[in-house]
């Protein structure tokens, strides 16, 4: 089992989450944050943490969402890990909560 960033994420990119991760499981893109899920220990720590609501566990992911295992997966294995919290970008509260970001997605 796993744990994954979805949708809302992108163009907000807290990294909140980032720095209570036991075992350094995230990878940072330009906009997104992503889980590795081979190296996630579903430990639970990171969702609580995420100001924009955008972690689920793998299966209570939203329908809508359920595409994002599969980007996680991808995008983890070409992006660099994080492993410390950055300031969040500075129109992240503009863009938290709105739906259809995928297209704003930089890879």
């Amino acid at each position: 089992m796993t744990f994954v960033v979805t949708e809302n994420c992108i163009k907000c990119k807290y990294t909140d989450c980032v720095e209570v991760c036991p075992v350094d499981c995230f990878y940072e893109g330009p906009n997104f944050l992503v889980i590795h899920p081979d190296e996630c220990i579903d430990c639970a720590l990171c969702e609580p943490e995420c100001p924009a609501e955008a972690i689920y566990s793998e299966d209570e992911l939203p329908d809508d969402q359920k595409s994002f295992l599969e980007l996680n997966a991808e995008l983890a294995e070409v992006w660099p890990n994080i492993t410390e919290k950055k300031d969040p970008p500075e129109d992240a509260e503009e863009w938290d909560g709105k739906s259809g970001k995928l297209e704003y997605l930089e890879r």
